[in-house]
Formats: C-alpha cells, sequence, structure tokens
C-alpha cells in the first residue's frame, strides 16, 4: 500500500456532509415524532381514555367498508405486532368500541367493525386529536412548511417498499 493509499483509507471510513445531513434529518424527525406522539397520548388518554392506538384502529375502523377490515388489513396500517393488535381489538370489544364478525367467505376469517359507541368516541376523540397536532406539528410551521411538509411526507409514505424499482436504483 503506499502512503496516499494508506492516508485515503480513514478518510473512506468517515461519514460524508451527505450521509451526516441524513442522520440529522433522522434524528430530527424521530424527535419530533416522539415529542408529539407523546402529547398526543396524554391528551387523548386524559380527554378520551384512548392510546393512540386505539384512536388509529377505531379512526381505521370508521373509514373501512361496511363489511368491516380484517385483522390483517388492520395490521398493514397500525404499527403494532399481530399480539399486540390481537391484544388491543379485543379490549376495544371490551369497551364495546368495536364488534367481530365471521367472514362469509372465509370461516376462519374475522371481520371487525366500529360500533355506534365506538363512533360516539372517536367524535369525542378527533378535536383532540386535530387541536393537538396543529399545536404541536402544524402551529410551529408556516402554512408553506405545513404544505410542503404534507407533501414531502406523502411522498414518502407512498413510495415503493422496493429500492431497487426506483428510478436510478442500484441493482
Amino acid at each position: 500500500m503506499t502512503g496516499a493509499q494508506v492516508a485515503a483509507a480513514p478518510e473512506q471510513a468517515t461519514a460524508s456532509a451527505g450521509e451526516y445531513a441524513c442522520a440529522r434529518a433522522w434524528a430530527a424527525l424521530t424527535a419530533a415524532h416522539a415529542r408529539i406522539a407523546g402529547q398526543l397520548s396524554t391528551a387523548l388518554a386524559r380527554a378520551c381514555d384512548l392510546s393512540i392506538n386505539d384512536f388509529e384502529i377505531l379512526l381505521r375502523l370508521d373509514h373501512a367498508p361496511a363489511q368491516g377490515l380484517r385483522l390483517t388489513e388492520l395490521n398493514a396500517a397500525i404499527p403494532l405486532t399481530q399480539p399486540s393488535l390481537s391484544r388491543a381489538v379485543a379490549r376495544l370489544g371490551q369497551r364495546g368500541w368495536l364488534s367481530r364478525a365471521g367472514a362469509a367467505d372465509d370461516r376462519r376469517g374475522v371481520l371487525l367493525t366500529i360500533t355506534a359507541a365506538g363512533k360516539d368516541v372517536l367524535r369525542s376523540a378527533v378535536p383532540v386529536h386535530a387541536q393537538t397536532i396543529r399545536e404541536f406539528l402544524l402551529d410551529p410551521l408556516t402554512p408553506r412548511e405545513q404544505d410542503l411538509l404534507a407533501r414531502a411526507l406523502s411522498r414518502v409514505a407512498d413510495a415503493d417498499p422496493d429500492p431497487t424499482s426506483r428510478p436510478g436504483a442500484r441493482s
């Protein structure tokens, strides 16, 4: 190895400015999420006796087709393990906020639907959710930043999960 190669090796091992920018963006996103999720958790628990996950489950069921959603469909939208989601669904069912029924096309399948009582609690939780999101996420931003944030996060959320299928991706 030449002296130039030895000198270049440590530089190759250090992070580039772009990599540091990536790390800073990730740290800011996770810190903002943790802060807002904590505020949201407190507000929903205090006002409606709901967890964030309870709110998300009821919200998804409220927007589901009339026949309801299968647990697997709900699991794709809620960031919980399958056993944790099953326990949350069972608790919401015990509170009378959702119902479970067998799927007509599959004897093992179960469809979940929101009940009238579930719609009532969701109706009281939505303004609490909106106020908290406004206060801790949107109010600190200008309207232009709010629009940019919404468009950027939507693009990330809607992206193809296979990075090799993106234009310019390395194979």
